[in-house]
């Protein structure tokens, strides 16, 4: 299913001559995935087990018949790599928003479920080491570190969905009407991203004075987007019913539409 996306999303991006780049959980850092991948020309950093099974990169060897070597004859223990004191390098990076250091090694590798070689980078983090790779072997470390954070939105993503939006808590029994409902949050999801893609901070945020436990120069959140739409909406309704001449039905009509958003 992924790979499937994946060529869906090539065909409607490639018109834009820019390189495609995903940033994958670490269940995706397989062959089925990682192949068709390279054949697309879409790079891929994901995480990378500690158990890997790498190989050095091959050295040509001019003279000999058929086609170069993909895979290196040295095999890479990964867990001696992260294990060893030399080697290791420092960075200031920009993650997550805001400027990191972090201590790291990176190397080109060879990897066959990837098809060829890849770049690994290795980061000590306060609980041990962790391995990432990026199947362009060229790549750089602020590239892929990068690329790694912003992955972190995706999990907010996922959370806003199920837990503001509600998807997931609808009371149906049919598949048919399990995808129709999910389908209904996605779209209000996405169309109150879409709403508030061009407000301003302020405008979004602005409801925040009257929580004062609440921290007023956070990022505005989804919950901030559509609380902030959704009293556009209620203003738009009562400024329309304050309006001159309005008649016992256009007001009547107006109260049912307002008692629906509010409630």
């Amino acid at each position: 299913m992924a790979v499937e996306l994946l060529r869906w999303a090539v065909t409607w991006l490639g018109m834009l001559g820019k390189p495609l780049w995903v940033v994958a959980d670490g269940a995706y850092a397989k062959a089925p995935f990682l192949k068709p991948m390279r054949s697309l020309g879409v790079t891929v950093v994901s995480r990378l087990r500690k158990d890997s099974n790498l190989w050095s990169v091959p050295v040509p060897r001019p003279g000999r018949p058929g086609r170069p070597r993909v895979y290196g004859e040295g095999r890479i223990d990964l867990a001696k790599r992260g294990g060893q004191r030399r080697g290791w390098a420092t960075g200031t990076f920009t993650l997550y928003g805001r400027p990191a250091a972090k201590r790291y090694k990176t190397f080109v590798a060879t990897w066959r479920p990837a098809g060829g070689a890849i770049r690994v980078v290795l980061v000590d983090e306060p609980g041990g080491w962790v391995a990432f790779f990026c199947s362009d072997p060229t790549a750089g470390v602020a590239d892929i570190l990068g690329t790694v954070a912003a992955r972190f939105s995706l999990e907010i993503t996922f959370r806003d969905v199920k837990e503001v939006i509600g998807a997931g808590q609808q009371q149906v029994r049919s598949v048919a009407g399990n995808v129709g409902a999910f389908h209904l949050c996605a779209w209000a999801f996405t169309m109150t991203e879409a709403w508030a893609w061009g407000q301003a901070a302020e405008h979004l945020v602005g409801h925040r004075g009257g929580s004062p436990w609440d921290d007023a120069g956070r990022r505005p959140s989804h919950a901030d987007k559509r609380r902030a739409w959704r009293r556009e909406l209620l203003g738009n309704e009562i400024r329309a019913v304050l309006r001159p001449g309005l008649t016992e039905p256009e007001i009547r009509a107006a109260e049912e539409r307002l008692l629906n958003l509010a409630a």
